[in-house]
């Protein structure tokens, strides 16, 4: 199961945790968590390539934590509120082994 949380401050998503394998297929070919691990971390270098946001994060097999430092904004808001579209839709096709807190 991937469990995935997303935190907000001041109704804007802060920041996110992903937890866990679907194991719907072997390493490597698994495209539920290789679908997830594109949205988060294209979603961690957005915010810190392309905006320039200082983001704690810490990113390990089946373990992904993001925190922006700063209070969260419009454009960090796009980015973020961007990848929870996609997360939404793989929970939506995969219910059993994605959750989606938020």
């Amino acid at each position: 199961m991937i469990d995935i949380v997303l935190t907000k401050e001041n109704n804007r998503i802060s920041g996110f945790s992903v937890k866990g394998h679907s194991n719907m297929a072997s390493r490597g070919e698994d495209i539920v968590c290789a679908g997830v691990s594109a949205l988060t971390q294209s979603a961690l270098l957005g915010l810190g390539e392309h905006l320039k946001r200082n983001v704690k994060y810490e990113v390990r097999s089946g373990n992904m934590f993001v925190a922006l430092v700063d209070e969260p904004d419009e454009l960090t808001e796009a980015i973020l509120s961007t990848m929870r579209l996609g997360l939404l839709e793989i929970a939506k096709l995969y219910p059993k082994v994605v959750r989606l807190k938020d």
